[in-house]
């Protein structure tokens, strides 16, 4: 790790190099100098094809935000290499970045009061707010077709039609709940193609481990993990928190009654969200709802395809693992179809 180090620009003499945090694509590291700490990371090359694009991206938004907040722990910042670059291949071929680490900062696995929720809301909100008038044009797709449904649709129908491990005939429900939909999936991908909803740029993966909260005041500082920052639209980033945060229960859960939409939560993120994000057109607010269950429905078509596939992507635990994370999906999709009328009230009731 010392020669590895050498090739950045850090402020001292590395004294120790420790496995840090709870990511399951990079591999992170802990590094402390006599003078101050940093964050290491070996990025993952089989999550991510363009690595040099991916960095492209980084270095372009984190530069970007800096440059309009005054506390430096408002945004990420990349430690330049001996040449000046934002990221450094050794001879295996690996790719290696470094940030400053934020201090005095608090990084939660999971809410631990409503609050925490609300200040997840804000961090993402606010980083779109602060990224309105980036060009997301010019942002290389990190994963191409991330949240173009039709195209997960298109995977999912080719996995169906080979069914390599003969698991189609054991969930005809579940296929026949895609299959019922599959129109309605598309619609976020043609309001994205008619220009009908802005361009953003959209972090695609807004858990609340990726807000970087004070410490003292749990009031939200940042958003990190910038890898899947690509062009989107704020229906995404909205979509997915409410996915995975307003939902009663685990998203592997097996008892599917303690599966429910707690739209007190719903109504907390969104106001967090909307108020930090600023005024949204009328199309674009009522599009967060959509957003919300479209995400649900793709993530869990994800899973589904996945599991006739023969579970390659998604890692499990189980043999039917990623069956009953489909089946979570599925049961959130209903409440959200069950709870609409009031989705679209509360989404309607943040107007600014």
């Amino acid at each position: 790790m010392q020669e590895l180090l050498s090739h950045f620009r850090l402020c001292g003499t590395p004294l120790s190099c420790e496995r840090y945090g709870e990511g399951h694509i990079n591999r992170t590291y802990l590094v402390t100098t006599d003078r101050q700490r940093y964050i290491l990371q070996r990025l993952s090359r089989a999550a991510f094809a363009d690595i040099p694009g991916l960095m492209e991206n980084v270095e372009a938004v984190t530069s970007y935000l800096a440059a309009r907040n005054a506390d430096p722990r408002a945004s990420l910042h990349l430690v330049p290499t001996r040449e000046g670059g934002s990221w450094y291949r050794d001879e295996e071929g690996e790719f290696w970045r470094v940030y400053d680490f934020i201090e005095d900062s608090l990084c939660l696995q999971k809410p631990e009061s409503p609050a925490d929720f609300y200040e997840s809301a804000v961090a993402f909100g606010g980083f779109q707010r602060q990224l309105r008038d980036f060009p997301a044009e010019t942002l290389h797709e990190t994963i191409p077709n991330f949240h173009n449904t039709p195209d997960r649709y298109r995977k999912f129908h080719g996995a169906l039609a080979a069914d390599p491990l003969g698991r189609a005939r054991e969930v005809r429900p579940e296929i026949d709940f895609y299959l019922a939909h599959e129109a309605e999936g598309a619609r976020l991908q043609s309001l994205r193609e008619s220009g009908a909803l802005p361009l953003r740029v959209t972090h695609n993966d807004t858990k609340l481990n990726n807000v970087m909260l004070d410490a003292k005041t749990r009031k939200a500082l940042c958003v990190i993990d910038l890898d899947t920052v690509m062009p989107g639209l704020a229906a995404y980033d909205f979509g997915d928190s409410i996915r995975f945060g307003a939902s009663t229960g685990a998203e592997d859960e097996t008892d599917l009654d303690k599966i429910q939409l707690d739209l007190s939560l719903f109504d907390i993120y969104s106001r967090g969200f909307v108020s930090a994000c600023g005024v949204m057109a009328e199309e674009e607010l009522m599009s967060l709802p959509l957003g919300a269950k479209l995400m649900t429905l793709e993530c869990g078509l994800r899973f589904l395809t996945d599991y006739l596939e023969g579970d390659h992507y998604f890692a499990v635990a189980r043999p039917t693992h990623n069956l009953d994370r489909t089946r979570t999906q599925m049961k959130l999709v209903r409440e959200m179809e069950r709870h609409w009328g009031a989705m679209k009230d509360i989404v309607g009731r943040c107007r600014i």
